[in-house]
């Protein structure tokens, strides 16, 4: 109605209903990617939900977040926790971390030279190989 008066407004409501129509596509790809995340679903549970989002989207994914919105940040939190484990091990291995037989090996040494006992040794040990 204002649109055809003003080409201003019209490229404003274009604008808008871009904005809003991508922001819909990103919510339902995040909530595709926590439904195939989700361990606690079963298989035919994470069909139901990818059918009603399918079927019914704009319900689908209401609905959704209504039920397991609480759910979906918790997944996130899980998997940059995986993901940050996975790259600190890396970083490690990377970094040439030294082996476990390296690290006896100085514990031998440590051992020879008297700078520890038997018992420190042994504990040591087992926390190395344990």
């Amino acid at each position: 109605m204002f649109a055809s008066d003003y080409p201003l407004l019209s490229i404003f409501w274009s604008m808008l209903f871009f904005f809003v129509f991508f922001l819909w596509i990103f919510l339902l790809i995040q909530i595709l990617i926590d439904v195939f995340r989700s361990h606690d679903l079963s298989g035919g549970v994470k069909a139901l939900w990818v059918l009603f989002i399918i079927i019914l989207p704009f319900l689908g994914v209401l609905v959704y977040l209504i039920a397991r919105g609480g759910k979906m940040h918790e997944h996130q939190l899980q998997a940059a926790k995986e993901q940050k484990q996975e790259f600190d091990t890396y970083v490690r291995q990377a970094a040439g971390a030294e082996s476990t037989a390296d690290q006896l090996h100085k514990l031998a040494d440590l051992k020879d030279r008297g700078v520890i006992s038997d018992a420190e040794f042994d504990a040591q040990k087992a926390k190395i190989l344990g």
